[in-house]
């Protein structure tokens, strides 16, 4: 929590988002859950996906750049192969449908190759994630984003070329053993990180964005307010534009929703195509060996003598499960700008309450 920033309850940023998503034209019911969907975010700490951006969903449902009358169907459906379009649904809406029409074919199958394409925001790849650990199965995750402007520049580039195209790969608990959860953007950090240190007027780590003349820097001032001047870099250089690049190339060919080069339209909206595998653990093996070996090679990685001992080592998912106790304890911090643009997003839309 940095100074001046403001604790909200869950329950409270959660009906104030979701109050502006009606006034701004949703349906009540889409509008809790895309809310709750925000707010779990910020619970788990990952502001750049979280309340934060009220303003841009108030602006695509008002501009129509998110369908709110529309709802995600099945346009394939063969073998372990689904393909879904979201037609510019909410992206809560179409990525929840999405994974329950997967989970249940792989049940029955051991596997479901799914794919969703045109779909408003997804949101954090995490949450998706969770939805498949909490019944028992795997899952991967590659996403590309289109009819936005790119944001990731690649490597060697000094250009925005990409979106933040994130990975996320999901393991379900053992008996003893929380869920495995690696969800990440294949930038060096978020555009909704980098437009919440703008915000606080914060730095980022050097290097992690590119600014408007190609050169590296520590100041996201250009990214304040939804507005981009210059690029995020890939993370760990050629490896991360590998994965953006094979996240554009899976998730936007697969799907039929397209890429981020120049010939696909760009509104201004965030559509997101969706590519995922997912898998029944009792498919590929015996699921007491399989947990024996997981227990095992999970306690042999977080025994590492950390190099700060006030930072133990930890598992990919463990720092979110820590954030979303505290959080829903003692409330989600929100910095005053943030609050500001939100209130004002709201106020457009003829919401009275006040956030802070």
């Amino acid at each position: 929590m940095q100074p001046g920033d403001i604790r909200i309850p869950a329950s409270e940023l959660t009906a104030f988002c979701a109050d502006a998503l009606v006034k701004a034209g949703a349906k009540e019911s889409d509008a809790r859950l895309v809310a709750e969907h925000l707010v779990a975010a910020n619970l788990t700490g990952h502001d750049s996906h979280g309340a934060g951006l009220l303003p841009a969903y108030i602006k695509h449902a008002v501009e129509g750049l998110v369908d709110v009358n529309a709802a995600p169907d099945v346009i394939h459906d063969k073998g372990a192969v689904l393909k879904i379009a979201g037609h510019d649904s909410w992206g809560r809406i179409a990525g929840e449908f999405s994974m329950r029409a997967a989970m249940k074919k792989a049940d029955a199958l051991g596997v479901c190759a799914v794919t969703l394409s045109n779909a408003h925001h997804l949101g954090r790849i995490g949450a998706y994630g969770e939805m498949v650990t909490q019944e028992g199965l795997s899952a991967i995750f590659f996403v590309n984003v289109t009819d936005h402007d790119p944001m990731v520049a690649p490597y060697q580039g000094t250009d925005a070329r990409f979106g933040t195209n994130p990975v996320c790969i999901a393991l379900p608990p053992t008996g003893t053993k929380p869920a495995f959860l690696l969800d990440m953007a294949t930038s060096r950090i978020a555009m909704g990180k980098a437009r919440v240190a703008a915000n606080k007027g914060l730095r980022v780590p050097f290097g992690s964005i590119i600014d408007e003349n190609g050169a590296p820097t520590d100041d996201p001032s250009g990214f304040k307010s939804f507005e981009q001047k210059g690029a995020l870099a890939p993370f760990g250089d050629h490896k991360g534009y590998g994965l953006a690049f094979a996240a554009e190339m899976l998730a936007g060919v697969y799907s039929g929703g397209g890429t981020i080069q120049p010939g696909n339209e760009r509104r201004g909206g965030i559509r997101n195509q969706m590519i995922a595998v997912v898998m029944q653990p009792d498919a590929f093996g015996d699921p007491a060996a399989m947990e024996r070996e997981t227990d095992a090679m999970w306690e042999y990685a977080v025994a590492s003598p950390p190099a700060d001992w006030d930072s133990p080592v930890v598992a990919p998912g463990d720092p979110e499960r820590s954030l979303r106790k505290r959080r829903s304890a003692e409330g989600i911090p929100m910095d005053e700008e943030t609050l500001k643009q939100m209130n004002a997003a709201a106020e457009a839309v003829d919401v009275s309450e006040r956030l802070g």
